[in-house]
């Protein structure tokens, strides 16, 4: 399996589906968006931006299953999966705002591959397979140097359906706040975690996630020399419903906080 080859395509595959978000975006009314719970949308383009990628990605690799977000294919379990958002930022897309953007990732027997995210806005495609370094728009990526929890920059989500954990939250974040740079609240998990990969963020965290939402940013980090874990320290991050992701100069400190409050 040629694995840069294959992510090529859906660097492609994710810029197309780009262009139908934008053009979309200017079209959206309030009609065209239906309420999943209080804080979770989802519209046409939703439905049809993921069905244009499970169409395409079926001829890439005919033989892969698929975990997606709007359920548009049944997810049958395969060897190798395809793990995909369409639009990842749903709210800030229908409020005519930025970052959005798509998320794909590649997993092969439980062990992701390779992923593409294509944050739309700012036409920037994050991208890297296994054994890659990791490339933004072609160019080579690494994690920021950063070595201090107080010269760093966080990044977290805000709970929008899970409020089980709100007060260890606000706790985390009150720390953050007064012993960092500061905290930014992007709106999507996928961008937050490849805005860690190349350097903008030093650090994110957030809890309530699904493996769309950061399947294909997080193994982006990885490659770009960061380190993703769960609150533990531990690798369950894809389906454990909460991700932490950094440099390797804050990832102590920062995990140490997380433990310690969440």
């Amino acid at each position: 399996m040629n694995y840069e080859e294959i992510i090529m395509q859906v660097v492609d595959l994710a810029k197309e589906v780009g262009i139908y978000l934008r053009e979309e975006q200017k079209k959206l009314k309030s009609d065209d968006i239906e309420k999943k719970g209080q804080h979770d949308f989802v519209s046409y383009v939703d439905k049809t931006a993921e069905q244009k990628l499970v169409n395409q990605l079926k001829i890439i690799l005919p033989d892969a299953g698929f975990i997606a977000e709007e359920n548009s294919v049944e997810r049958i379990d395969k060897d190798i999966m395809w793990i995909i958002d369409p639009l990842d930022g749903t709210t800030n897309y229908i409020h005519g705002m930025s970052p959005f953007a798509i998320s794909i990732g590649l997993m092969k027997n439980q062990k992701m591959i390779g992923g593409v995210v294509y944050e739309v806005g700012l036409d920037e495609c994050f991208y890297a397979w296994k054994d890659s370094y990791a490339f933004l728009n072609g160019n080579k990526i690494n994690v920021s140097s950063t070595t201090l929890l107080e010269d760093s920059l966080i990044a977290t989500g805000f709970p929008y359906y899970d409020y089980s954990r709100l007060e260890p939250f606000m706790t985390t974040l009150s720390y953050f706040i007064q012993n960092t740079h500061g905290v930014r609240r992007l709106g999507t998990a996928a961008t937050d975690l490849i805005y860690v990969a190349c350097g903008r963020i030093d650090g994110f965290y957030e809890y309530g996630l699904s493996p769309w939402d950061v399947a294909a940013g997080a193994f982006i980090v990885q490659q770009a020399g960061g380190i993703v874990s769960d609150y533990n320290g531990d690798s369950n991050y894809i389906f454990g419903k909460e991700i932490l992701a950094s440099n390797k100069g804050i990832y102590s400190d920062f995990l140490t906080v997380i433990k310690d409050t969440m």
